[in-house]
């Protein structure tokens, strides 16, 4: 598929087409049950990611999103023990 043929597709697509490309990257199938092969997966992504920026979709709502978490009190981990943050002790290395 040409870029200009893929840009296209992208300016066109409708928000219908977007939440099917994303559940069918979900799922690595298409709703009729049938697998997306890698080559279907890779240019689905490529697609739903482009339609996200493009549309200014939140970044919450993209995919892959991933939320920041933090321990304890707020994101400097103040108040928060070696234990909780994963800094314990290795007792094999005694």
């Amino acid at each position: 598929m040409s870029d200009m043929t893929f840009d296209k597709m992208i300016n066109q697509m409708t928000p219908t087409i977007y939440e099917s490309l994303k559940q069918a990257v979900s799922l690595r199938k298409w709703p009729d049950g049938r697998y997306l092969t890698p080559e279907q997966t890779e240019l689905c992504l490529e697609a739903v990611m482009r339609f996200e920026v493009e549309n200014n979709v939140p970044e919450e709502n993209r995919v892959g999103y991933l939320e920041r978490r933090t321990c304890g009190a707020g994101a400097t981990g103040a108040g928060v023990s070696p234990e909780m943050a994963g800094l314990a002790r290795d007792a094999t290395r005694d």
